[in-house]
């Protein structure tokens, strides 16, 4: 069975808090050329900049993901992850219906830039999207879902957006099959604390809002298949 190296978690200058230099591009050839086999783009509820992202790792003959890092409801960050480029682009119409319509301010939070193949600015996103979303984090799994999508709880170790942070525990009921946690070190008392997380696989991603952090390959996935919906089976399942 294939192994690959990995980095489902990374923000493109789409993202207020990601760097004007994370282009689709850029972060597509600099992934391959870390050693990287697999990468997900996956900006604050957004995911318009994945098509750029698409044809640019096919390029570089990465394995792109499309996703997107939602906010919910509760302000807890969940990466929601496709199978397919169309999949991400008809979620994010959903979304963007759904998240509050406050303009951004790029002289505070940063620039929201939709680029294209050739790292030309096509589009500049008014509505500010580190805004929370009208959507419950239990509805997150089911809807997703409805896409052909999965979703994962984002960075559950750190103190801010996250499931832990924000709801106290992980309910038995929370219905993931897979989590990310932002330090490898952090995971034996986790899984002691909340036995949920030991029935899921774990995932570490870089969260990267910069080119010089996307992930070094460290971490690996085994797949059946060497392509989207192979990486996302396998990441539904231990």
């Amino acid at each position: 069975m294939p192994e690959l190296f990995y980095d489902f978690h990374i923000h493109s200058c789409l993202s207020p808090c990601g760097d004007d230099e994370s282009t689709p591009v850029n972060i597509a050839m600099l992934a391959k050329m870390l050693g990287l086999d697999t990468a997900a783009l996956t900006d604050h509820n957004s995911c318009k900049n994945c098509p750029a992202f698409f044809e640019a790792a096919k390029a570089a003959e990465l394995i792109p993901i499309a996703g997107m890092e939602l906010t919910t409801q509760e302000e807890i960050h969940v990466l929601c992850l496709f199978p397919a480029l169309d999949n991400a682009m008809e979620f994010d119409k959903y979304v963007h219906e759904r998240i509050m319509p406050i303009k951004n301010k790029p002289e505070i939070y940063g620039n929201q830039l939709v680029k294209n193949t050739e790292d030309e600015t096509v589009a500049i996103e008014d509505i500010c999207l580190i805004n929370a979303t009208d959507i419950d984090f239990y509805s997150v799994k089911p809807l997703v879902k409805s896409y052909g999508g999965i979703m994962i709880p984002a960075h559950i170790d750190r103190k801010a957006f996250s499931l832990i942070n924000t709801l106290g525990d992980v309910p038995p009921d929370a219905g993931f099959d897979c989590v990310e946690i932002k330090y490898p070190e952090a995971v034996e008392n986790l899984t002691a604390k909340y036995p949920y997380i030991g029935d899921c696989r774990v995932i570490f991603d870089s969260d990267a809002h910069m080119l010089e952090n996307i992930s070094l390959p460290n971490n690996k996935i085994e797949v059946d298949t060497a392509d989207a919906k192979g990486i996302l089976s396998a990441l539904s399942k231990i």
